[in-house]
């Protein structure tokens, strides 16, 4: 008999509530899986803080605060090791308890290979339980960020993975489909009642939730509705259909504020958009130059970046609601550099002389994949970087697609110039660099889709793992980002900036990592 929670159960679990709280929520895009460790990406991500738990995680603020663990030090004995103590008491939605032996099996799934979690990972040598409520971690060598690396770490019950066949991690870009892909079972405030991918999603409280008395709660039942087209899902928040969308359209951003009994709440995201390249491969299948790869050449992509005008995506695309970017880490993070990220100018002119001193003076097409339903005005970014790029020669056929089928072209290396973004649950560059700068590979490197390979980068970049002294450990970083800067491994964009509209009585903050954590969020 598998240990699953039926519907009916999960209803009768809540009838001790005096009135459901419930909140309809809409976003562009859906969770792509239910599988904690199968796709590192934002919205599955945050669909996931709902149900599941990691050890450690970030507030509303951003801030590290205690989860399924409530304390975390160095090991007084070892260096290399990590001890986490754990919260006692708590259960899965199914009832059963949680303890070290759930967080040891989570983490060595999510290093496993079909992990999209396991550059996280990466420096740890082995995960163990020292008794039922403390665990450690060993690293190669000291790691001072593991904690940083966990906030996203999802907890699994061992025994439901095994019991129904979800001890392997969704092989999501393979096109697997799994029982842990549409099925869920942790220890967060919320529990899974439905699941219907891309139409609707319902979750209701979990009443013996650990935390019911720390926070709010207010927020008893949630309905998950992806609408694509933006028109619709403003029409929904403002007919009342929604409560809460997470990406209200910049050109709906005043006539959703003048509407009585909604508000737009901004902050600036922890999350940049930018242009990846195939600069490794022999030839491209994608452009009309044969037996070569123009992006090969670091003069073509530096004048692809100069043809890029930020300033007009801003203002035209963006309504200013983006901040151009020269590098390709928010500036929460780490290893940021103000001068760095304004190193992206417009230079027609000179990105001309530089396609004609690679040979490409009469320039060359391209395909650009991008996705339609995940980033802010994503595609419309595209397609004013069509008409941009152009002026320099190069003609851009423009593919835009559902991130569901965006996003494994880029992990299967089936793109050559590709839109990504980026934010940085750690805040810190060692999370860019071991996913977007190291050689792709068995633990570092899956969203590489420049076919880029360094290895004295990587060498350098694995070494960030266990480097104790701060001060070194940062100039390392800053000379990781000169080579990344000087070999235009990407095309930078922008910074996003959030607009969350809702309703007036929703008092929440706006999460910088566009985490909607709803166990926060009060009702008045």
């Amino acid at each position: 008999m598998t240990r699953t929670m039926t519907v009916a159960a999960v209803l009768l679990a809540t009838t001790s509530f005096a009135s459901a709280e419930t909140l309809n929520w809409a976003r562009a895009g859906d969770s792509l899986t239910l599988d904690p460790h199968a796709q590192n990406e934002g919205p599955t991500s945050a669909l996931a803080h709902q149900i599941m738990e990691p050890l450690v995680m970030r507030d509303m603020t951003g801030a590290i605060v205690p989860a399924l663990a409530t304390e975390w030090n160095p090991s007084e004995e070892n260096p290399n090791v990590w001890v986490f103590k754990l919260r006692e008491g708590v259960s899965f939605h199914d009832g059963a308890e949680f303890d070290s032996e759930d967080v040891v099996f989570s983490l060595n799934r999510a290093m496993t290979d079909d992990s999209d979690y396991k550059e996280l990972l990466a420096s740890v040598k082995e995960v163990r339980a020292a008794d039922k409520y403390t665990v450690e971690i060993e690293t190669n060598g000291p790691n001072p960020i593991m904690p940083n690396n966990l906030t996203n770490m999802f907890m699994m019950d061992k025994g439901w993975a095994e019991a129904n066949n979800a001890v392997k991690v969704q092989d999501y870009e393979g096109g697997e489909d799994t029982f842990a892909a549409k099925n869920a079972n942790g220890t967060g405030p919320y529990v899974l009642v439905s699941r219907e991918p891309d139409v609707k999603t319902v979750l209701t409280i979990n009443e013996n939730y650990w935390g019911k008395d720390e926070f709010p709660m207010d927020v008893t039942e949630i309905v998950y509705t992806p609408i694509q087209n933006a028109a619709t899902r403003v029409a929904a928040l403002l007919s009342g259909e929604v409560d809460f969308i997470q990406d209200v359209p910049v050109q709906d951003l005043e006539r959703v504020a003048g509407t009585d009994g909604l508000d737009v709440r901004t902050a600036p995201q922890n999350r940049v958009i930018f242009f990846g390249m195939n600069m490794g491969d022999a030839d491209l299948a994608n452009d009309n130059v044969e037996g070569k790869n123009p992006l090969s050449d670091v003069r073509v992509r530096r004048a692809m970046s100069m043809a890029i005008n930020r300033d007009a995506i801003k203002k035209v695309v963006m309504r200013d609601q983006s901040a151009p970017a020269g590098m390709i880490s928010p500036p929460f993070v780490n290893g940021w550099d103000e001068a760095m990220d304004a190193s992206s100018t417009t230079d027609i002119e000179g990105a001309k002389a530089l396609m004609a001193e690679a040979g490409y003076g009469d320039g060359f097409s391209i395909q650009l994949d991008c996705p339609n339903d995940r980033y802010i005005n994503d595609e419309a970014i595209c397609q004013a970087a069509v008409g941009m790029l152009a002026q320099i020669g190069v003609t851009v056929n423009l593919d835009a697609k559902p991130k569901a089928q965006h996003f494994p072209l880029i992990n299967n290396l089936e793109t050559d110039f590709y839109m990504l973004g980026w934010g940085v649950p750690t805040y810190d560059s060692e999370y860019i660099f071991n996913f977007l700068a190291h050689t792709k590979g068995d633990k570092y490197g899956s969203w590489n889709g420049t076919r880029y390979s360094n290895p004295d980068l990587d060498a350098k970049i694995q070494a960030l793992a266990s480097e104790t002294d701060l001060e070194k450990r940062n100039a390392d970083i800053a000379s990781i980002w000169q080579v990344v800067q000087e070999e235009q491994l990407y095309i930078p964009i922008h910074h996003q900036v959030l607009n969350w509209g809702m309703k007036s009585n929703i008092d929440t903050i706006v999460a910088p990592d566009d985490t909607a954590k709803f166990k926060y969020f009060k009702l008045n």
